[in-house]
């Protein structure tokens, strides 16, 4: 039998999730066809739209799917054949859009960069002949948060679609669409929203929305969203609790204040930070986000074994990478219900771990 539960909740996704979540998550799935469930459909749209400042016209299309769905979804309804994208290539995430874009033959300029949160965008001015860009403004594998208002300004001059995968960063870090000149904003439930996965949001600017292909699929036609969400409906079954639980986020978000949630997220990652480091660990990026500290240990111990020897001497579940960075880094997120004492629980058990490793 696997001991999946009672686990120290320290990964970017899931991540700890509120009692009032937790309580809306064991309710019987209501019908949602229905008036009472479009106006929760709608409340959902207008706050999501104000959170993000989207410029007026904009619209917020709910996918019951993770956020790779969002991801290429976005690109299929997008981007034609006739496109050239400048994907922002900084690790495993930036990676696969590339890959989406290959298999869906969009012609792409894979530029990969390494630690560079290009404030500077100097380089990208070779790619000016590129009709939309991909970025993931928070590059998960390994802890880049670029800077958007840089970026922004790159696209809105030469006109370019900015596509921004924010799946690892909404709530917890600025994500402005008009400020940034964002045109499409990529995010998922079980991040910094802190509930289920299960449901994706894709937010089209009205740029964006002139943008969408003729209907050439099925399923994730935006095409059929744009038409079903004028009466606060999905083409096909939504993610009902989820967005129920979404509902009640966006309530206590829209009431607390999106810049309180940045704050936090930013306030828990600097306390966690400063606390430990008397410990063998360096951070891996010089350009963190408020979500989540990627370290890599600076001893003769892989990455991978620290993770696996958290969880199974302290509960403590934390992400590790893959490929040629599985025993150099890892991953702590700071994303949902995070507090210093919950915080401190992994504080602790880093101590422990590194004290009884010196035989202490």
């Amino acid at each position: 039998m696997f001991n999946l539960y009672n686990k120290y909740i320290f990964t970017p996704g899931p991540v700890k999730m509120y009692e009032s979540t937790l309580k809306l998550g064991s309710i019987q799935t209501p019908y949602f066809r229905n008036e009472e469930f479009s106006q929760i459909v709608f409340e959902c749209e207008k706050i999501l739209l104000e959170i993000l400042n989207a410029p007026k016209g904009s619209r917020v299309l709910f996918l019951t799917a993770s956020g790779t769905a969002g991801m290429e979804a976005s690109i299929q309804n997008l981007l034609n054949t006739e496109d050239k994208a400048l994907v922002i290539n900084g690790g495993g995430f930036g990676q696969r859009f590339v890959d989406i874009c290959n298999i869906h033959n969009i012609k792409n300029y894979n530029h990969q960069i390494n630690d560079n949160n290009l404030k500077n965008t100097e380089e990208l001015e070779v790619y000016k002949d590129a009709t939309a860009l991909l970025v993931n403004a928070h590059e998960t594998s390994v802890g880049i948060l670029y800077d958007l208002e840089s970026i922004g300004k790159f696209t809105k001059k030469y006109n370019i679609l900015n596509i921004v995968d924010a799946i690892s960063m909404f709530i917890t870090d600025k994500l402005d669409m008009q400020e940034q000149n964002i045109d499409v904003v990529i995010t998922s439930s079980h991040k910094g929203l802190a509930l289920p996965p299960g449901l994706t949001m894709v937010v089209l600017s009205p740029m964006a929305i002139k943008k969408i292909n003729p209907k050439h699929q099925l399923y994730f036609d935006f095409n059929s969203y744009i038409k079903d969400g004028e009466r606060g409906q999905t083409p096909f079954t939504p993610a009902v609790l989820i967005i129920l639980q979404l509902h009640d986020r966006l309530l206590n978000i829209k009431k607390e204040g999106i810049s309180f949630h940045n704050n936090k997220a930013r306030d828990i990652a600097e306390y966690f930070r400063k606390e430990i480091e008397k410990l063998p660990l360096e951070i891996y990026s010089n350009f963190m986000p408020n979500a989540m500290t990627t370290l890599s240990p600076l001893d003769e111990k892989s990455a991978s074994d620290i993770v696996r020897d958290l969880e199974r001497r302290y509960n403590c579940v934390l992400t590790p990478n893959g490929g040629e960075l599985k025993d150099k880094v890892f991953r702590v997120s700071h994303m949902g219900d995070m507090t210093k004492e919950y915080v401190d629980i992994l504080i602790d058990a880093l101590y422990d771990y590194y004290k009884i490793s010196r035989g202490e």
